[in-house]
């Protein structure tokens, strides 16, 4: 595998957000994630996306970290907010969305980032699974889903 940084609007970024929201979708029935975000968010000293693509080139998983700081969401001042981690189906079971949690954190924290945070939901046990089992522990719920029942914040020092 190989995993390298691309702008959000990367095509292959695109194409694997697409699938994210139809998965959200299939969950949840909401049509999926509707937080805003613009490619700009995830461009370098403030935030990173990185795809891991496979032996034969294809993109087969994701993830990104935006800038947050102190605002009426409930973000916290030095906050790396983790976004669109995702691991196509045949690609699962590999390790792969630990490697890139690992890498973004890793970014995150040379940016001077204090504290990774994500919003997950019920839905995604897999998703609560991987971050409970890489250090992350619930905190104060915060962003656009945080008065929904699903909603599930976590956090992680860096």
């Amino acid at each position: 595998m190989h995993i390298r940084p691309v702008p959000f609007d990367h095509p292959d970024a695109v194409k694997l957000n697409d699938e994210v929201q139809a998965e959200y979708d299939l969950r949840y029935g909401d049509g999926g994630d509707m937080t805003p975000l613009d490619p700009a968010m995830f461009a370098p000293p403030g935030g990173l996306y990185l795809i891991a693509y496979d032996e034969c080139d294809r993109p087969v998983a994701t993830g990104g970290w935006r800038t947050q700081d102190a605002n009426d969401e409930g973000y916290e001042n030095g906050d790396a907010e983790l976004k669109r981690m995702f691991v196509v189906a045949e690609a699962r079971g590999r390790g792969l969305a630990r490697r890139v949690l690992a890498r973004l954190e890793d970014d995150a924290r040379a940016a001077g980032r204090t504290r990774m945070v994500l919003e997950t939901g019920t839905k995604q046990p897999e998703a609560i699974a991987l971050y409970t089992s890489s250090g992350y522990a619930p905190c104060a719920k915060f962003g656009l889903y945080r008065d929904y029942e699903d909603s599930r914040c976590y956090a992680k020092p860096l």
